[in-house]
């Protein structure tokens, strides 16, 4: 399931029908992907839906039953054929760095380098430092550094024997959500900067989207949707991935005509993920961004939650016992719990998903 604009004579990796697992069960099942040359892909989804399975497989850790896994159109695994992770010229960038403590930051980052001169080693190693912005650090020692600077080192050390392919495995896990928004920024900046292609694994979808061009969204081992981040929030494939990608809640609602579907919050049109006959009965998917405020709305929820985030507030609205939503409002509208807000929806895209 390429993005539509890929062509295969374009592709870095193509994963074709995966499975994969431990034992004689499959974790994953019919995992289908590709991603392009300098591009930077991601595996999203809950804890346990797959991700780091597909990984180890695409690292040559894993044998797979089912299916191929094609880098630059050789075959590196298919079922009774295991490329070892050595000869693959893939990159593993993982979540606890795996740096050597005895060995100084510069060590570390040559350690991988083979059949060069003393020279040539030191040059590309300053180099590769120089490039993560820790060419004055050379000679510390990995516990004398921040989680963010070890993580520069893994970084590094991986891309010295200039592999075709990264593999970042929840690198940022470890670190503040500060840190980890900057740190996701740096390395996107230094992949597409050299060129060299990624696969990140992760469960922050924020992270996610600043960092990767597509996106595969997983749940029980098998890919939801593999796409662009703006379509996975505009046209998710299914309810899964419409619940999983941002915030929002499912309203009821009734289909009335080719762009209108009839709800307790009114009227609602706009762009549709697909088309349904009046009178179906659907679940519309009411993100906080598509509620503004609106002083003359005859639409008045009340207040049941309330979140202060500094710039902005984020409430939660509720209309009836089957009707709740949040909104996002800028902090100025200061509203109290139990205050009834008048509204109304602005969704330039209108998402639902046929009731079941």
């Amino acid at each position: 399931m390429p993005p539509p604009n890929l062509m295969p004579d374009s592709w870095l990796l193509d994963v074709r029908a995966l499975g994969c697992g431990y034992g004689s069960a499959n974790v994953v099942s019919d995992v289908r992907f590709a991603l392009g040359h300098g591009d930077i892909g991601c595996l999203l989804g809950p804890s346990g839906c797959g991700k780091s399975t597909i990984l180890r497989a695409l690292a040559g850790f894993l044998p797979i039953s089912e299916g191929e896994i094609r880098l630059n159109d050789q075959a590196i695994s298919v079922p009774g054929f295991t490329l070892p992770p050595e000869q693959r010229r893939i990159g593993m960038v993982f979540q606890d760095y795996a740096l050597f403590p005895h060995l100084t930051i510069a060590e570390n980052v040559g350690f991988g380098l083979k059949g060069l001169s003393r020279d040539e080693k030191r040059i590309k190693t300053a180099s590769l430092l120089e490039l993560v912005h820790l060419q004055d650090l050379a000679d510390k020692y990995p516990h004398q550094l921040s989680g963010g600077q070890q993580q520069r080192v893994a970084l590094a050390r991986a891309l010295a024997p200039e592999p075709t392919l990264i593999l970042l495995d929840e690198p940022f896990s470890n670190l503040d959500a500060d840190l980890r928004r900057r740190l996701s920024l740096d390395v996107r900046d230094i992949l597409k900067e050299l060129g060299i292609s990624a696969l990140l694994v992760t469960h922050d979808q924020q992270e996610a989207f600043a960092m990767c061009d597509q996106v595969a969204v997983l749940k029980d081992g098998q890919v939801q949707q593999w796409d662009v981040p703006y379509n996975l929030y505009h046209e998710p494939a299914n309810r899964f991935v419409a619940g999983f990608v941002g915030q929002g809640a499912f309203v009821p609602g009734t289909a009335s005509g080719a762009d209108t579907i009839e709800s307790e919050l009114g009227s609602l049109t706009g762009k549709r993920n697909r088309q349904w006959r009046a009178g179906t009965l659907l679940d519309v998917l009411i993100r906080p961004d598509d509620i503004v405020y609106d002083p003359d709305s005859d639409l008045k929820p009340r207040v049941v939650e309330k979140t202060f985030a500094g710039t902005s507030t984020l409430y939660r609205f509720r209309l009836s016992d089957d009707t709740e939503f949040e909104a996002l409002f800028r902090s100025h509208l200061d509203f109290r719990l139990g205050e009834h807000v008048p509204v109304r929806v602005e969704a330039d895209h209108l998402i639902a998903f046929q009731r079941t």
